[in-house]
This record gives C-alpha cells, sequence and structure tokens, in this order.
C-alpha cells in the first residue's frame, strides 16, 4: 500500500487548468493543500483530472477482451495460465485515484466559501470514487476501502480486505451521493462531464453485474474470512429501475445515420472527429450516444496510443464469434432460411447482422475467401476488425493521430442492461418492453425485432438471445470476459477450443493456396456450425485453456501482502 503515499506536490501535477493560478502566486515554495483548495475553480480543476483516470484507450490489452472466444488472439489470461504478479498496475492506478479523490473530499469538508459553490465538484468525486472501486472489485473482488487520505499512521493501511459486498454498497452509496449534486444536463462546451443520468447509468451497470454475480457465481470467490451478504434478487431489481430512469430522462439518442452511411452507423460510431471521418461528413455533435467518455481532439488532445492498428489483427474474429451473428431475419444462422452458408468465406456474410461488416468488412473480398494465416501469426484470423479503425487511413489520420472519443459506457449498453435485469428478474419480458430497449439495438443492426412469438415458434431461449445481443453490440469494449464470470460460464467458455475458419464444403478445401494443413499444428476438429457439423481449425487447443473458477479473479499482488499481511490472497492463488 505504499504506492498509495504519493505527495500532494504530485496531485498537484496531475491537476489540469491549474498553470495560471500557480503564475499569480508569489513564494511557490509556500504553496500548501489549503492554499490551492481555497476557491471552486480549484475544486473544478482538481475534478477534471480525475476522468483521465478511468481505463484509458492505451490500455488496449484490457478493455478490448484480448483473448476471450471471440478473438483470435491467445493471451495468457484467456488461457488461465497466468501467475502471481509481484506489483498489478490496476491496483497502483485504482489506489492512487483514489488518494486524489479523497484529498479533494476532505478539501471540500475544510472549505469556508458556500458550500453549494462546490456541490458539482463534491457529486463528481463521490462518482469517481465509486468508478475505482468497482474497477478494482471487477478484478480483485473484495478489496480494501479508501475512504479517506492514507497516511502512513493510518489504520486502514494495513487493515484486512473488505468483502465484495462491502465493497458494493460502498459503490452503490458513492453514487447515490453523486447523483444528488450531479446536473441533469451538461451543456455542449462541457461534453464528457459527468451529469447525474451517467451517475445512473454506473449504478445500473453496477447492479446488473453484481446482481448476477452473486446469482450465478455466489460465494465461489470470496477469500477466507468473508461474510457473505448475498442481495443478488434486490441488486437485479434495483438494475431495472436504473436503466429506466436513464432512458426515460438522460437525453440520449441511440447513434443512428444508416441512410447516409450505407447501413454502417457501427462502423462510424467509434471514429467521429470532424467531417471527414467519414463518408457522411458527421461530427461528433452528432453523436448522443456516448454517456461516459474520454475526451480527445486531434488539436488540443490527443491519446498517443496505438489502439485502432494494435486491434486489427488482434482482434479477428473465430468463427464461434462470426457464426454468433443473426440473420436479418432475426434468427441464428442454423434456424434462418437466408443463411447462405460457409462456401466463399464472403458468402457467411449475406443477409447478416450489419455490425458483422462494420466489425469484419475491411478486407473481405466481394466474392471469395481469404488465404488463411497459420496459427503463430500476429494475425491468426485472415479477417482483420476494423472497430475502432481510423477512416480513410492514413490520408485521414496517420497512427496514433486519431481524436476521436473513447466510450466508457453508452446508451446501447443501458438498453440491454434494462432488457437483461428485467428477464433475470421476472422471467420474461415483454414485446413493449423489448421494443423499448434491445430491439431498439436491432433495428440499427437492421435485425428484425425479438418478440415472444419469434421465440417460442422457433424454439428460441430468450435469455440466451438477450445474452447474444449483449456480446455483440458491447464487443471490444471492456465486457466479454466480465459477463462471462458473472454468467457463471467463463470457464466452460473459454475452457473449449478456439475455433478457425470452416474448412468442409469451402474453398479451403483440398486447396492448399488458401489452406495449408501442415501449417496448422492443432489440426482439425468436428465444430457444431449453422449447417451441422464440419470439419474447422483449431487456433488454440482446449488443451492449452485452462481458465476455471480461480481465474475469475486476478490475484492480490505478491508486493501488497508483504506490505500488508492482512490481505488475504484470493482462492486457488
Amino acid at each position: 500500500m505504499k504506492k498509495l503515499l504519493i505527495s500532494f506536490s504530485a496531485i498537484l501535477f496531475l491537476l489540469v487548468g491549474c498553470e495560471d493560478k500557480f503564475l499569480d502566486l508569489d513564494d511557490l515554495d509556500s504553496l500548501t493543500e489549503s492554499a490551492f483548495f481555497d476557491d471552486p475553480t480549484d475544486f473544478e480543476a482538481a475534478t477534471n483530472a480525475l476522468y483521465d483516470d478511468m481505463q484509458s484507450r492505451g490500455e488496449f490489452e484490457y478493455i478490448t477482451d484480448f483473448g476471450t472466444d471471440f478473438n483470435a488472439w491467445t493471451q495468457l489470461y484467456g488461457q488461465g495460465t497466468n501467475t502471481i504478479e509481484n506489483e498489478d498496475s490496476f491496483w497502483n492506478a485504482g489506489y492512487s485515484s483514489l488518494r486524489n479523490i479523497n484529498i479533494v473530499l476532505e478539501k471540500a469538508e475544510q472549505y469556508e466559501g458556500n458550500a453549494s459553490e462546490i456541490t458539482e465538484y463534491v457529486a463528481v468525486s463521490h462518482f469517481f470514487r465509486a468508478w475505482q472501486h468497482f474497477t478494482l472489485l471487477r478484478r480483485f473482488g473484495g478489496v480494501p476501502i479508501v475512504n479517506e487520505v492514507i497516511q502512513i499512521d493510518s489504520e486502514s493501511l494495513y487493515g484486512p480486505r473488505n468483502s465484495r459486498y462491502e465493497v458494493v454498497e460502498a459503490v452503490l452509496a458513492d453514487l447515490d451521493v453523486a447523483f444528488a449534486g450531479l446536473p441533469s444536463s451538461i451543456e455542449s462546451g462541457d461534453t464528457g462531464k459527468i451529469s447525474k443520468w451517467a451517475a445512473q447509468a454506473l449504478r445500473a451497470r453496477v447492479l446488473l453485474y453484481e446482481g448476477t454475480w452473486e446469482k450465478y457465481v455466489g460465494n465461489a470467490t470470496d477469500f477466507q474470512g468473508s461474510v457473505e451478504n448475498n442481495k443478488s434478487a434486490a441488486y437485479i431489481s434495483e438494475a431495472v429501475t436504473a436503466a429506466k430512469s436513464v432512458i426515460d430522462n438522460g437525453g440520449y439518442e441511440l447513434f443512428n445515420f444508416n441512410n447516409e452511411l450505407d447501413n454502417l452507423s457501427y462502423r462510424y460510431l467509434f471514429v467521429l472527429e470532424d467531417g471527414a471521418s467519414n463518408p457522411a461528413g458527421l461530427d461528433k455533435s452528432s453523436n448522443k450516444e456516448f454517456i461516459i467518455q474520454n475526451i480527445y481532439d486531434f488539436d488540443l488532445k490527443r491519446p498517443g496510443d496505438n489502439l485502432p492498428h494494435a486491434t486489427g489483427g488482434r482482434n479477428s474474429p473465430t468463427q464461434s464469434f462470426l457464426d454468433l451473428f443473426l440473420n436479418l431475419d432475426g434468427l441464428p444462422i442454423d434456424k434462418s432460411p437466408m443463411f447462405e452458408g460457409y462456401a466463399k468465406m464472403s458468402t457467411q456474410f449475406i443477409n447478416r447482422d450489419y455490425r458483422m461488416i462494420s466489425y469484419f468488412g475491411d478486407n473481405l473480398p466481394e466474392d471469395g475467401s481469404l488465404v488463411l494465416p497459420p496459427p503463430g501469426s500476429t494475425s491468426l484470423s485472415s479477417l482483420i476488425n476494423r472497430k475502432f479503425q481510423v477512416y480513410n487511413y492514413p490520408v485521414y489520420r496517420e497512427a496514433g493521430q486519431e481524436g476521436w472519443n473513447y466510450p466508457q459506457l453508452r446508451l446501447a449498453e443501458v438498453y440491454l442492461t434494462y432488457a437483461e435485469a428485467l428477464y433475470e428478474r421476472d422471467g420474461s419480458i415483454s414485446d413493449a418492453d423489448l421494443n423499448l430497449s434491445l430491439n431498439k439495438v436491432r433495428e440499427r443492426a437492421g435485425i428484425a425485432p425479438l418478440t415472444n412469438i419469434l421465440a417460442s415458434t422457433n424454439n428460441l431461449d430468450m435469455l440466451e438471445e438477450i445474452r447474444r445481443e449483449r456480446s455483440i453490440e458491447l464487443y471490444m469494449e471492456n465486457n466479454r470476459y466480465n459477463d462471462l464470470k458473472r454468467w457463471g460460464i467463463a470457464e466452460e467458455v473459454l475452457g473449449a477450443d478456439l475455433i478457425g475458419a470452416v474448412i468442409t464444403d469451402t474453398e479451403y478445401e483440398n486447396n492448399t493456396d488458401l489452406y495449408n494443413p501442415s501449417l496448422f499444428a492443432f489440426g482439425t476438429t468436428t465444430y457444431e456450425s449453422g449447417v451441422g457439423p464440419v470439419e474447422a481449425t483449431i487456433i488454440d487447443p482446449s488443451t492449452a485453456r485452462q481458465f476455471s473458477i480461480k481465474n475469475y479473479l486476478f490475484p492480490i499482488p505478491t508486493n501488497q501482502i508483504q506490505l500488508n499481511p492482512a490481505l488475504v490472497q484470493n482462492p486457488g492463488w
């Protein structure tokens, strides 16, 4: 926990927009905390810095869910073979940010001006305290709750971990304070600032996550000494209410310009900058879907990371992910007469969900198949992902120069949270509620609405269809691992073979120019495809994949347990 004990002078260097204030000081050596937090603009500058403490684009290995069952890039965590590290950057970053947050809240309590002047900044601080504790919860489970500025003699510095149940309650308590103090709407000049409905959207995410975790995982991952306090039903019910309030009151809209963008709204939503960032000449003002986001700008604040280019090959799809996309009639490929099969790589894209071509249409032949790269290549599938890929590269933007905003939470997720939580609560969902939520997402994707008649007539599992929509819509947005775990199916899904291209009855069969079997060390397997059992390549074999219940949580880093032996390790580690 020594990582928490950074000096206040270091904190000041993290604050944005403060340089003018420093220039007015006569004696920089006498600068103190109390001298800095003496004006509302000081609190505004301090809380502005907290936005950059959300997971950044630069952490693309984590935020894009590398190594799940959806992408062909294997990595240790997805295989369940990661080990205990001495340090963990998420632990360090989370507690460093919590210290900054608690300094702001402590100074707010000491503020001698009118308290109403800093109400919003106090609320923002509570929002980000909830954000950081929840981020730590999803990675480690129960963690020490830090609601004070820790000093060298603080008892909590060497105290035990709080249980996951205590952390969730602390997160929800902070979000209550945030909701009460945040503005209902954000002026256009402050795009990216946190509103009341952003806090409520995060609340819905937290409630669904923990409610389903406690329902499907229970106490299986609790560290020794945790006191169970299962509130699954209550949390899921509250998630319905929270999501519905955002839908009704937030003023957000799905980005749907399919008429202008050749049904590829989803392709361009994530790379909006100015009018040159897409064929329709739209800019960021057209996007009212992002609820919580990191703001970037080509002139003022470029992210300088490699996300748009590193994720191209590494987020290329497995066959099982491609097969998840529905046909336009709203049916899975094994039930739809619209499915054209696998004869050519391009064939399987016909009559499919618009998101499929939005994700993987960049290098897709109009009428043919790409050469299959063998396992061990940088791109383990010949299809290249283009979500977050800049438009017209490198003419419009070169590598690392993109200035599009990064979505931390958007309206589509709230719609899907509402549908899932409602079904989890009631065991059913009406067509009216489907139309209010999930079917809005399907409409943008060109898919026929999900209805109870469609589900019953075609023997579809409604919960499975709701989960399908979430899985496709939120691909690469730091959800797949978390969803598989809270649904209690991660070891099953991540322990199976990663499937490459279908070979049976395709252009790849007996064509070594497109597919050379001798280069595929893992061979093929029988795969239950959209047309029944076929032979398909193996990208990563189940024998190399050991994901188990222990991998639902990351281990507490070694250096933290050495510094504080009261931190009990997670089970199995």
